[in-house]
């Protein structure tokens, strides 16, 4: 039987995002990237999800942020 490779994908919820960068920091994977480009209409600075192919939906960035503005959705090939 062929292993199954699990692939995700993440939505920050910009509202909620406080630009703190655990989810960087913590993505064991380095799927998410705060450059310094990219701010809130609160001055914060934006992660960015830089490497979708990467991601295989751990959900580290989710349970880190303390803010809750990451939501994490996993597929799986067939």
């Amino acid at each position: 039987m062929a292993k199954r490779e699990s692939k995700g994908e993440i939505v920050i919820n910009e509202a909620n995002c406080r630009g703190c960068g655990y989810c960087e920091k913590f993505c064991p994977q380095g799927c998410i990237v705060i450059t310094g480009q990219r701010f809130s209409p609160e001055g914060y600075l934006l992660p960015e999800f830089a490497h979708p192919d990467r991601c295989t939906a751990c959900c580290f960035c989710a349970w880190m942020c303390p803010h809750f503005a990451i939501d994490v959705y996993k597929y799986v090939e067939a």
